[in-house]
């Protein structure tokens, strides 16, 4: 049996997302994970959440989502709001120029799977999730954590991660 295929299918996918990240960032000037961010941010109460629950969301470390909201921030896109009675803490909210922004971006390969992958019955859902467990597994990286698609300006500059 030639797995080839199999590796080319992944290649395929990788590969997709890769060009995806590159052309939202060309043509956008942002990265997948502000895309993501900003879009939490949109669907959060009054446009605004803590950095801790993006952080989760995300499934980042602090510093890299720090360094993503610092960059959002640069580019207007939030703001960093004090809290009423505790000046320590912060909210971060979306702005108009960042919801603006959101209106113009096209779907992400992820949102088009998983509207996809929503139109389809338990069982082939679930035997899609069957299959991409075994290759987890097969491959030794179910430890591994599930970034979102980074960037090298998402890391911190002294921590650079290796893509």
């Amino acid at each position: 049996m030639d797995t080839t295929e199999i590796l080319i299918k992944i290649r395929k996918i990788v590969r997709s997302i890769n060009l995806e990240s590159k052309k939202i960032e060309k043509e956008y000037g942002v990265s997948i994970p502000q895309v993501l961010c900003l879009h939490f941010l949109r669907d959060s109460e009054n446009f605004q959440a803590g950095q801790g629950k993006i952080r989760k969301f995300l499934n980042l470390n602090s510093s890299t989502t720090s360094g993503i909201i610092n960059r959002l921030e640069s580019k207007g896109l939030v703001a960093r709001l004090p809290k009423s009675g505790d000046k320590r803490t912060v909210t971060i909210a979306l702005t108009s120029k960042g919801d603006l922004l959101m209106d113009t971006i096209p779907s992400l390969l992820h949102e088009k799977l998983e509207e996809k992958l929503g139109n389809l019955d338990n069982n082939t859902v679930q035997k899609v999730q069957d299959s991409l467990e075994l290759l987890v597994n097969l491959l030794g990286i179910d430890e591994l954590e599930a970034f979102p698609l980074m960037q090298e300006d998402d890391f911190p500059k002294d921590k650079k991660a290796i893509n």
